[in-house]
């Protein structure tokens, strides 16, 4: 069995939570942590997960929301059938996939 990481990004749903609702907003508050990113930039952190993210983005959005990086990004487990060659060459697998697993990230001295 194969183990890889996912995660779901909860800027968009934290934005809304504080009543920001535009992704514009986000833009000034941004730049008061020194981050220029243009409104499509940004347009484009807001709605889509990001497969890179610098540490100063990330710390500058935990500042403006108030939260942690674990409430920003949820990691969870995915596990994966590897397939296993048939007589015939194909490949098969013989179980589904077990069900996504939460993960939580705990700081050093956490429970």
């Amino acid at each position: 069995m194969m183990h890889r990481m996912g995660f779901t990004w909860n800027l968009r749903r934290l934005l809304a939570e504080r009543d920001m609702y535009q992704t514009t907003d986000l833009v000034p508050l941004l730049a008061e942590y020194g981050i220029r990113l243009s409104r499509e930039q940004v347009y484009r952190l807001v709605t889509q997960p990001p497969q890179r993210l610098s540490m100063d983005v990330l710390a500058a959005l935990c500042g403006i929301l108030g939260v942690t990086p674990a409430e920003l990004i949820s990691v969870t487990e995915v596990r994966t059938q590897i397939a296993k060659p048939t007589a015939t060459g194909e490949n098969t697998t013989t179980a589904k996939a077990p069900p996504v697993r939460p993960v939580r990230v705990r700081r050093p001295g956490e429970p």
